[in-house]
């Protein structure tokens, strides 16, 4: 052991040796030079992993919403869709998805960082180490993936909503986003660049596209009956976990818009993104509930829930670069324009029983313009140290004229549209071949059951057949349901 310990001394020495200047002089080295992708910022680091954690909660957020506004038999298949979507989203990111995006490449894909591998120490000059970015990218691509099951609940085949998934968080959201938040993407290099600070148009409204197709393809759940049939949007089961769920959302949305300027030391702009996102939020739930309160004279949860997160999701996109008066603004119209999208849905006969393209889809349009409406030219893009005054911007109505916002509804139409037309080929194709939707058998007897094996709140001696030991009765017996005098024993 004394020998193996002078070996390693020995080895540790020759090492640091020939690491100093003298070193490297006596082998006729000169000394590396230190590149900005060398440089990792500890602060930036921290901020971007804790943030990366809030965004990653969100999951839990979603799966609360999702199951609060589905039936009670399909609960159990909300949960494990939600988990498969985190695990699979992880594993094609970490393979292909990172490179495709993120990736240096050309104007339409990136191809490097394949499997992560030749990853520098710090991604670009932004100071944070490689992996908290790629980690707290994932959790963004996690996010789009998730939304997409939204309007797909209670009729989707297990197997088809894994193989959509594979398509969006693997191709569809890193293709697409390249072209926004590449180093290289076409949008983001015009000589006026879209812009889409944290996703309106990146995360969400390709999720909620994507959404819609698979809405459309799947047709309606069996009894659904819509207004301009005599009928409506048939109530979520449990407004109290899609209340705790929204509020989740809203709490997760800290790591998302602050998160995003991959800067702790950016301190007015991280204060200033925060106070815009609880400012557009509490606008757009209040202005959802007042604006539904006519219709029938209650005060509708679900709407008001939806409400606050299509205020977030609007506020997304411009949240860095407008005052808090025009955070509430942009907040007040997304509480409208939810609700238009909702009936809009309900006249076309589309199924969405989230609510995932009003929210996410069409607000997160509204966001992506209302940067060219209410940008106040106070704030450049966002840098490792601070805003860029120099890449400042203002919108319509701050004196801009109409010159950021035509290529912010360029740059929402190109990604919209071309999302929207991808999915349905993909959603149409998966319908083809059989395993997009289950059948009206399985759908009626419920997914839980059917694709899961069990009901999601049923206890076990009532799925058993078996009801609780009544009181005055000896441990050990159980009552059939229905009987309340003899008893049997479980054995028979």
């Amino acid at each position: 052991m004394i020998g193996l310990g002078i070996v390693v001394l020995g080895l540790w020495a020759v090492t640091w040796y020939f690491s100093t200047k003298a070193g490297a002089a006596m082998l006729g080295q000169t000394a590396p030079t230190t590149q900005a992708t060398d440089i990792v910022n500890p602060l930036n680091t921290t901020w971007t992993l804790v943030t990366a954690f809030l965004v990653f909660f969100m999951q839990a957020g979603f799966m609360f919403l999702e199951a609060g506004f589905a039936r009670t038999r399909e609960v159990s298949n909300v949960m494990i869709s939600c988990i498969a979507d985190t695990c699979l989203c992880a594993l094609l990111f970490w393979a292909f998805g990172f490179a495709f995006m993120f990736g240096t490449g050309n104007k339409w894909i990136g191809h490097h960082y394949f499997f992560l591998h030749g990853a520098p120490h710090t991604y670009g000059s932004t100071g944070v180490a490689f992996l908290a970015f790629f980690l707290f990218q994932y959790a963004f691509a996690d996010t789009c993936s998730t939304v997409t099951t939204g309007a797909m609940v209670g009729r989707t085949a297990f197997g088809g909503d894994l193989i959509y998934s594979c398509a969006v968080s693997g191709f569809i959201y890193p293709i697409l986003g390249h072209w926004v938040w590449g180093p290289d993407g076409w949008l983001a290099t015009m000589k006026t660049p879209f812009h889409d600070f944290a996703g309106s148009t990146v995360v969400h409204s390709i999720g909620g596209f994507i959404a819609l197709a698979g809405a459309i393809a799947l047709g309606p759940r069996l009894g659904r009956k819509f207004k301009r049939d005599g009928g409506g949007m048939p109530p979520g089961h449990d407004m109290a976990i899609a209340a705790v769920g929204g509020v989740i959302l809203w709490f997760g949305w800290y790591g998302f818009n602050p998160g995003s300027t991959l800067s702790a030391m950016d301190f007015e702009g991280i204060g200033r993104v925060a106070t815009n996102t609880t400012l557009a939020a509490s606008a757009a739930g209040l202005v959802a509930m007042f604006f539904v309160y006519p219709r029938a004279h209650k005060w509708d949860t679900g709407i008001s829930i939806n409400g606050f997160l299509a205020g977030l999701v609007a506020i997304t996109c411009p949240c860095y670069w407008v005052s808090p008066f025009g955070a509430i603004c942009i907040g007040a119209i997304a509480g409208v324009v939810v609700v238009l999208g909702v009936d809009l849905l309900e006249y076309l006969r589309i199924d969405d029983p989230i609510g995932a393209w009003p929210v996410h889809g069409l607000c997160g349009i509204w966001g992506t313009l209302s940067l060219g409406l209410f940008a106040t030219g106070q704030f450049g893009g966002a840098t490792s140290t601070g805003p860029d005054p120099s890449t400042s911007f203002k919108g319509l109505f701050y004196g801009g004229g109409f010159h950021q916002l035509q290529f912010q509804i360029f740059g929402s139409v190109i990604i919209c549209a071309s999302t929207f037309a991808i999915a349905l080929i993909i959603m149409y194709a998966l319908k083809a071949v059989g395993v997009l939707r289950i059948s009206a058998e399985h759908e009626l007897e419920g997914l839980d059951i059917v694709e899961h094996g069990a009901p999601s709140y049923h206890p076990e001696y009532a799925y058993m057949g078996y009801s609780p030991i009544p009181s005055g009765k000896s441990p050990g017996v159980a009552v059939p349901r229905g009987a309340d005098s003899p008893t049997i024993s479980v054995g028979e």
